[in-house]
């Protein structure tokens, strides 16, 4: 209940400070939704699924994102004779941020939560909460780098039921490339450094356009933790290719 109320906090802030600024500009959303399936049959039977949503709003004086992503996996086997659908992965991400606008172009101050529900994870739940400095460090006409970094707080249950919480330091990078016209590569990272754990997360991708709404994205995404328990694995990865819907 903890790590609900901790980004439950983080979530309302957000939400807040954007009722306020939207009496005086106009809400502009940028939403893009991708999903990706995977079944397969012969001698391995099983149905791998993922999604994400996306959604980014620029007011005059905020910009904010919330983002909601999930992945789950299920294997067909043969136990005492009988086939038995067993699941294998599950994991849900719910993260929103908003971000103040200083008067030098792309400087803002920002407040940032996640929660990641992961049933089969060296950690079963994960909450951040984070605040801090954000700016652009590079801008072309094709490229881009964005950075943010600043203290924050974590609260985490391991898979061999112990909890763990304290202080952080956050740091994230973004960079986006718009190849042509109909393809882009982006590059996001995020360290959360803390005493009990360091969790690294990286996605690469690339975005090829179907038509003028639809893509379709080729992802890798990897998540490490430096300390989990024995019997599992540090590196988690995903490689994914999704349709994404924009509007």
């Amino acid at each position: 209940m903890k790590c609900y109320a901790i980004l439950a906090a983080a979530v309302a802030a957000s939400m807040s400070v954007q009722a306020n600024d939207s009496a005086a500009s106009n809400k502009v959303w940028t939403t893009s939704a991708e999903l990706g399936a995977i079944t397969t049959s012969g001698n391995t039977v099983g149905t791998s699924v993922t999604g994400k949503i996306d959604a980014k709003q620029e007011l005059e004086q905020w910009s904010n994102q919330y983002i909601f992503s999930a992945f789950f996996k299920e294997d067909e086997k043969l136990e005492n004779g009988e086939k038995v659908t067993e699941r294998s992965a599950e994991r849900y991400l719910i993260s929103a941020k908003a971000a103040y606008k200083l008067d030098a172009e792309f400087d803002k101050l920002f407040v940032f939560g996640s929660y990641t529900d992961d049933k089969f994870g060296a950690y079963l739940k994960y909450t951040t909460v984070a605040v801090g400095y954000g700016t652009r460090l590079y801008n072309t006409e094709d490229k881009s780098l964005d950075v943010e970094i600043g203290p924050g707080y974590f609260s985490g249950e391991r898979s061999t039921g112990e909890t763990e919480n304290g202080m952080i330091v956050r740091g994230a990078a973004a960079f986006n490339w718009t190849i042509s016209e109909s393809a882009s590569f982006a590059q996001t990272l995020s360290v959360e450094y803390g005493e009990d754990n360091t969790r690294t997360i990286a996605e690469t991708s690339l975005l090829a356009k179907i038509n003028g709404s639809l893509q379709m994205k080729a992802a890798f995404l990897v998540q490490n933790d430096s300390d989990v328990p024995e019997l599992k694995k540090s590196t988690d990865t995903q490689t994914s290719l999704t349709l994404v819907y924009s509007f």
